[in-house]
């Protein structure tokens, strides 16, 4: 490497990694009353939605403050939606699983578990979002 300063080894190497999670992906069978949920329960924002080429209805949805995205879509031609207990969830932090009860209540909703206190002193709680998919709310100890 004639007339090349020292540089550090992954300077030539080309770096095979990821370097960002962009969004999740949730099928549902009822777009709308899914993206009612996470706006007006959750506080989600709504960002972009549009149809795909193959013809899924796509909404981008996300927290104020964080970039990551939720991706909740509408596709017929692949069948019903059947979420199969304990699959898969989101978490989110909350500032108070008290107050969150609250509000959950004013939507005519509560904790399907919890809350429950860890060793390390986080609270958490979870709620059933439409389809059947489940939310985790965790409060920081």
């Amino acid at each position: 490497m004639k007339n090349c300063a020292w540089r550090p080894l992954r300077y030539f190497i080309r770096m095979n990694k990821v370097t960002k999670l962009l969004h999740t992906r949730y099928r549902v069978n009822d777009l709308e009353r899914t993206v009612k949920f996470y706006r007006d329960v959750l506080g989600l924002e709504e960002i972009r939605r549009h149809k795909s080429p193959r013809g899924s209805e796509l909404v981008f949805l996300k927290v104020p403050g964080s970039e990551e995205q939720i991706e909740i879509t509408f596709f017929p031609g692949s069948g019903p939606v059947q979420v199969q207990p304990d699959l898969t969830h989101l978490a989110f932090e909350v500032d108070s699983l008290d107050e969150f009860a609250r509000h959950l209540a004013a939507h005519g909703l509560k904790y399907s578990d919890g809350p429950t206190t860890s060793s390390s002193g986080t609270t958490f709680a979870f709620i059933d979002a439409p389809e059947g998919y489940e939310i985790e709310l965790i409060q920081k100890g």
